[in-house]
């Protein structure tokens, strides 16, 4: 028996105006206003921005002001560089890059909604149907699941700063979702087209972050398809693997041809995908679990509970992604230095499998869910408030102390708009939560919109409250300032020892800095990062028998930082 009983009443969607309201909210704040932020956020813009600013080599070999980046894929950098071209001239070259987010962000949204709706309108995933009629119609209920999805998907703590970063994961998490929505097109209208929709988003997935991800969900679409859907499996195996195959093929085989620079990247891009896996082991095993603990929440409860609930009805819209999240998650066990962007890609699976669980939540499983938001996230906006005040008036005086000796040389400012906008998500956030506890709505999406609009009002809070503390203590800005001070007009280039890809990016973007071309060593400057040995670096004139020291600094923000220009006495 289906685990699933509601009436029509309980199936009313969200206001469509009302869903892009909130997930405009969720993104767009924190794009404007703001530098390049270390790291990837900076290395990710200095790969576009070269691009952006470039020739064909630099669009086929990813670099950032000629040092090469042959990590991940071209295909975020490719995307962020076209915006830059289309709208840096009107918004600047960074906001332009950062648009690539909102790009990103709403392909990932929109596929997770539609994948969730897919599924939902199927049979085998309708409520039972009732003695006296009033059961909810099929598209309706598919409609309903699709905001649940959306918003648990953006109710995800660790989808939160890494959907706003103008790097690829932000792409790689969209094109996994789109793989799911285009994987539950294929199976439920068996088509030539939704065959060439997956192949098409797995290829993508390969520009955009490597083979590993794409191998697992290919193969779990295929083993899906051999067990249950034997329709499928040859159209896959006709149409969505060779395409799949055929889009990061032409990039290589262009790549061949043309040789930018004179470098083999696409061997070294390949060395990265094989260090991408290793064997299992407790140390990585522990350090996933733990993290995916809080950076899926409040995803994985839900989902957990969804699979427990048709456990005796093993259809599709449980199995599409229960198989892709077991991929990924073999994928993401296997990973030789694991991080917390890893388990990204766990994140559109989860949501979906999640939103097939909310009609089967108990009471006060509900509850529990709506608390724990209520409790949680509004001591973190609480906080926020108290630290923006804090910073503003020296009041409370250790609070105050400790925001400054993260940042040394901040002066808070005051503005007025950050301030009544703040105002007004907090003020929302007050009658959302009268909302939902007054009334106490029957509706589906009822045990998750807490949770998200939580998330928004304290991601808001922050880009507008902190924005300018944040900025000052992950942006380069300062530093790229001296460094450009201390060097002339004119002169033949820079070149780096041991400097990192977002600084380069960043004092390139900040401080019009022109570092070394690929393959260029004639350069008469040299700029060296370290761990900051000052003494040392103070009484130091000259080094390598042919270097004067100009400069040296860092941020006042990072210990671990120290930048030193040397100008070559003997080119």
């Amino acid at each position: 028996m289906k685990p699933v009983r509601l009436p029509a009443a309980a199936t009313l969607a969200l206001p469509r105006w009302g869903l892009v309201a909130l997930c405009l909210l969720y993104i767009l704040p924190g794009i404007l206003r703001r530098d390049p932020w270390k790291t990837d956020d900076a290395a990710g813009f200095g790969i576009m921005w070269t691009m952006a600013h470039g020739s064909l080599p630099d669009w086929l070999a990813p670099n950032i002001v000629g040092l090469p980046m042959p990590e991940e894929g071209p295909l975020a950098f490719w995307i962020g560089a076209i915006l830059i071209k289309l709208f840096g001239w009107l918004t600047g070259d960074a906001l332009a890059a950062r648009l690539s987010t909102l790009v990103f962000f709403a392909i990932g949204a929109l596929s997770v909604w539609r994948a969730a709706y897919v599924l939902g309108r199927r049979s085998e995933a309708q409520p039972l149907q009732l003695a006296f009629g009033g059961q909810p119609a099929p598209r309706d209920y598919g409609r309903v699941l699709g905001d649940g999805a959306l918003l648990i998907y953006i109710a995800c703590l660790g989808l939160l700063l890494l959907s706003h970063e103008t790097a690829a994961p932000a792409l790689h998490v969209a094109l996994v979702a789109t793989t799911f929505y285009a994987g539950a097109c294929l199976f439920d209208s068996q088509t030539w087209r939704a065959a060439a929709g997956l192949g098409a988003s797995l290829g993508l997935l390969v520009l955009a972050r490597g083979w590993t991800i794409p191998l697992a969900l290919a193969i779990a679409m295929l083993l899906l398809a051999a067990l249950r859907y034997r329709e499928a499996l040859w159209r896959q195996v006709l149409l969505t693997l060779p395409l799949a195959l055929a889009l990061p093929l032409a990039w290589a085989l262009v790549h061949q041809w043309q040789h930018p620079f004179g470098l083999n990247l696409i061997d070294n891009w390949q060395r990265w995908n094989d260090g991408l896996l290793a064997m299992p082991s407790l140390k990585v095993s522990g350090f996933m679990t733990k993290t995916m603990v809080w950076f899926t929440w409040p995803a994985w409860p839900i989902a957990a509970w969804a699979v427990y609930a048709w456990r005796r009805q093993a259809t599709l819209h449980i199995l599409l992604p229960t198989f892709g999240f077991v991929a990924l998650l073999a994928v993401c066990l296997c990973s030789p230095h694991p991080e917390g962007a890893d388990l990204l890609s766990l994140l559109p699976p989860l949501a979906i499998l999640a939103a097939f669980g909310l009609p089967t939540l108990k009471r006060g499983a509900i509850n529990a869910v709506d608390w724990f938001s209520v409790m949680t996230l509004t001591a973190i906006a609480a906080f926020i408030w108290l630290g923006w005040i804090a910073k503003q008036t020296s009041w409370p005086a250790q609070l105050a102390k400790n925001a400054f000796k993260l940042a040394p040389g901040f002066k808070p400012e005051f503005n007025l708009i950050a301030f009544l906008i703040a105002l007004a998500a907090t003020v929302g956030w007050i009658l959302l939560l009268r909302w939902r506890l007054a009334r106490r709505p029957s509706v589906l999406w009822r045990a998750v919109v807490l949770s998200s609009g939580g998330v928004i009002l304290c991601w808001l809070l922050l880009m507008t409250l902190w924005l300018p503390w944040l900025n000052y203590g992950k942006s380069y800005a300062s530093v790229a300032e001296q460094i450009a001070t201390n060097l002339p007009d004119h002169y033949r280039c820079v070149a780096t020892r041991d400097l990192g890809p977002a600084q380069r990016a960043s004092f390139a973007y900040l401080g019009n800095v022109k570092f070394a071309s690929v393959g260029e060593t004639d350069c008469d400057y040299l700029l060296v990062q370290d761990d900051g040995i000052r003494r040392r670096g103070g009484n130091l004139k000259k080094i390598d028998g042919g270097l004067q020291l100009l400069w040296q600094g860092q941020r006042l923000s990072d210990r671990n930082e120290w930048f030193r220009l040397f100008k070559r006495i003997n080119p």
